[in-house]
This record gives C-alpha cells, structure tokens and sequence, in this order.
C-alpha cells in the first residue's frame, strides 16, 4: 500500500516555474514507477511524465517535453516534477501516482494522490 500526497502547486506567471513535490509513505516505494498526469476542467486526464522505478529512464509528454523535468529521491520517498516556462495550457490539477506498470495510461497506475492545483495567467 503507498499513500501519496502533493504539494508545490500555486498560482504563476506564464513564463515562470514550479517545482510539484509527491510524498509517499510506504516502504516499498522504490520497487514502483511513478508518474505526474494532470486533467484541467472539462477534459480527460492526461499524461504528463513518468519515471522508473530506479529513476535511470523518464517519459515525457509531448506538450512538456524540454520544459518539465521529473525526478525522484527514493530516500526520501518523494518524487519531483520541475515546471519551467509554463504556459497558460499548463493549467491543470496535477496528480502524482504510482504503479508497477510505467506508462502513459491512468489504468497502468495502483495508487493516485489528491492531486494540487496549478494555474498559470497569461
């Protein structure tokens, strides 16, 4: 079982950053992948990055590709999202989750977090 929680998420100019944090509890979370997704109003939930398990390979979005970086720290049990440049698009509820199964899928992921809002003015 993995609990994770965000946090990091805020109101920010286009052009600027934002660094999205995942806290997970649980001993085994450096045994799973893990991912950002994020869904703004009225639109499906959309991958955004992902990361194994060891933090050797990420997955990037095309949207976000060389603009958001994701990272992990297993001794700390929390995995990163670093927003640069953003873009008023990028304006979305962002959720970290966690799977044994890495992909760009929301059915490939076990365990989601609340999700922090991000939002960005033009």
């Amino acid at each position: 079982q993995v609990q994770l929680v965000e946090s990091g998420g805020g109101l920010v100019r286009a052009g600027g950053s934002l660094r999205l944090s995942c806290a997970a509890s649980g001993r085994t979370f450096s045994s799973y992948g893990m991912g950002w997704f994020r869904q703004a109003p009225g639109k499906e939930r959309q991958f955004v990055a992902a990361i194994t398990w060891g933090g050797r390979t990420t997955y990037y979005a095309d949207s976000v590709e060389g603009r958001f970086t994701i990272s992990r720290d297993n001794a700390k049990n929390t995995v990163y999202l670093e927003m640069n440049s953003l873009k008023p698009e990028d304006t979305a509820v962002y959720y970290c989750a966690a799977g044994y199964e890495l992909g760009s899928r929301s059915d490939e992921y076990d365990y989601w977090g609340q999700g922090t809002q991000v939002t960005v003015s033009s």
